[in-house]
């Protein structure tokens, strides 16, 4: 990764200014309030609050899909444009400061943060959905190699380079208002180029905090409501104890409390420790299933899925619901669109909280294919082995679907030896990534409820990690999986628009830092170059055609025409 070394940074040293700012009681006031009243009404009118979300729920996707789709497409452009262009030198701190972390732990904890659980709930279920029903695209056979090949194709657009280009973007624009120009890492610091440091600071951007407050709430809560799901299914399946509503929300109960002590013992430990076991156990896992599984289709399938994906990338991007199957992209593509949309402050605070020392290129090219690649290698492993093993007749696992998308994963393990302990694994997994997900968002949300402080208050962080367990609990008592969706996509819309001001105000500021080089640096600076100099030169001629005049002995030259050089 690029260790380049330029102009000194022009921004002050970093976290002098804003070392550890005390929490803003107004910001925390007015968030606690408002998440509080969603959770009393979702507790105490269950009825109302389901349809006044399915009812905004629809307004949304009706009149906004078109907008999650063109945002993360325009991210993933963005991405791929500041890495490879000039302002890739740029480093994400003092140019004298080197990497907080080392590559393996910052690979660890980003990945943990990202997508845990997601990966743990839907790396199986996923693929295996599309397998029996495929996607309304195409006249695709149920079961058949077209729809396993679809079924790849798809999971990888949904969790590999959109995503992380999402959190990408997020992570930049944060980790360079935080350490290149020393404002505090909060969303609101990288608008200052756009609104000024006064509106920063002031009421404007503590109500861009506050969307990115909630966006972190609901988004998260998606998750951990998620984990309960399926960490309730496999105690059922395992150890036999009935999936029922109250024993998923006892496990809210109590990994929320494993968390509080996680969240007392700080990013360099219990957050680190606990990222480096989740990357330890899931690769174990999936190195078993690798191995005891379909080893030499999951072979076949990473470079087939992949060249699948590529080859329809721009097509699949594209797709809204304005030609029909709009209820179909709602339950599938806008909600992962929002819902990494949703969890963009809190990952992309998270990783730039992570990230300081590293240069834009190495941020981005980490940020974008070190978790893409991982993603890959997961879901063909997982969903490959599942939907190869159906196909076989090995197993019936198309028919764990009937027990819900959680239960897919402890049917694959089930179908493999060794199956009690893989399966304990699997929930010790998703426990740990539950624990890890709590940590880092109430991390976030302290941080952006106190200035930016890198280091909030840890009973801050404890009550915004408690509030965000019970925003999971009431909405998985209020709708289950379809009122943890809908919460997600509600609150991404506003956010949105958001992340897409957020572009601007990075680009905006980018374009001017002196680390980036001077633009003629940058291709199109040259192309631009060469044209002005050919169309000057040729005007130069052609004026010098027009000002000559007969020679005569003694004369001097000719006057330059104004155009040469």
């Amino acid at each position: 990764m690029s260790t380049d070394v330029t102009t000194p940074s022009p921004g002050p040293e970093p976290e002098t200014a804003r070392e550890d700012p005390p929490p803003d009681t107004k910001v925390i006031a007015i968030g606690v309030a408002a998440v509080l009243a969603v959770v009393a009404w979702a507790a105490l009118g269950t009825d109302s609050f389901s349809t006044a979300s399915g009812a905004a729920l629809d307004w949304v996707l009706d009149n906004f899909g078109w907008l999650f789709t063109l945002a993360a497409n325009l991210f993933l452009v963005l991405c791929a444009v500041f890495a490879a262009s000039r302002f890739g030198r740029i480093r994400l701190g003092r140019d004298t400061d080197r990497p907080e972390f080392g590559n393996l732990a910052w690979i660890a904890m980003m990945f943990s943060a990202g997508m845990g659980i997601g990966l743990m709930f839907y790396g199986v279920g996923e693929p295996l959905t599309y397998y029996v029903e495929p996607p309304p695209f195409g006249d695709i056979e149920s079961g058949s190699g077209a729809a396993e090949r679809t079924a790849l194709e798809y999971s990888f657009f949904h969790w590999t380079l959109h995503p992380w280009a999402i959190y990408g973007v997020a992570g930049l624009g944060l980790a360079y208002a935080t350490f290149r120009k020393g404002r505090g890492n909060r969303v609101s610091s990288v608008f200052v180029p756009l609104i000024g440091e006064r509106r920063a600071n002031g009421w404007p951007g503590r109500l861009i905090d506050l969307l990115a407050v909630f966006a972190t709430v609901f988004g998260t809560a998606t998750s951990l409501g998620l984990g309960a799901l399926q960490v309730a299914k496999g105690l059922d399946l395992t150890v036999g104890w009935e999936d029922t509503r109250e024993l998923e929300l006892l496990i809210i109960a109590v990994l929320s409390a494993a968390f509080v002590l996680s969240a007392f013992s700080g990013l360099h430990r219990g957050i680190k420790w606990l990222s480096n076991l989740n990357v330890g156990l899931a690769a174990a896992l999936m190195l078993f299933v690798f191995l005891l599984g379909p080893t030499v289709f999951i072979l076949d399938a990473i470079p087939a899925g992949v060249g699948a994906y590529l080859q329809d990338l721009v097509v699949l991007s594209s797709r809204t619901g304005a030609f029909g199957n709009k209820e179909w992209l709602g339950t599938w593509t806008i909600f992962y669109w929002a819902w990494w949309l949703s969890w963009a402050p809190f990952v992309g605070t998270f990783i730039a909280r992570i990230s300081r020392g590293r240069t834009v290129r190495e941020f981005l090219v980490g940020v974008l294919l070190v978790p893409s690649g991982a993603t890959i290698v997961w879901f063909c492993v997982m969903g490959g082995s599942t939907m190869r093993l159906d196909a076989t007749g090995e197993a019936d696992l198309a028919g764990k679907l009937a027990d819900g998308v959680e239960a897919s994963l402890f049917g694959l393990l089930d179908a493999l030896p060794l199956s009690a302990v893989t399966s304990v694994i699997a929930m010790v997994l998703v426990m740990t990534y539950f624990i890890t997900s709590a940590d880092s968002a109430s991390l976030v949300m302290g941080s952006l409820t106190s200035g930016g402080a890198l280091h909030p208050r840890s009973w801050l962080v404890v009550t915004w990690g408690v509030l965000m367990a019970a925003v999971a609990a009431v909405l998985l008592v209020a709708g289950g999986l379809d009122g943890l969706k809908a919460g997600t996509i509600l609150v991404a819309l506003p956010f949105a628009l958001v992340m897409i001001a957020l572009c601007w105000a990075l680009a905006k500021e980018l374009r001017e830092d002196p680390g980036a080089g001077p633009p003629r640096h940058h291709p199109l600076y040259g192309v631009r170059d060469a044209v002005r100099r050919m169309v000057g030169e040729a005007i130069g001629e052609h004026t010098a055609r027009s000002h000559r005049w007969p020679r005569r002995d003694g004369d001097g030259p000719p006057p330059k025409a104004s155009g040469s050089r």
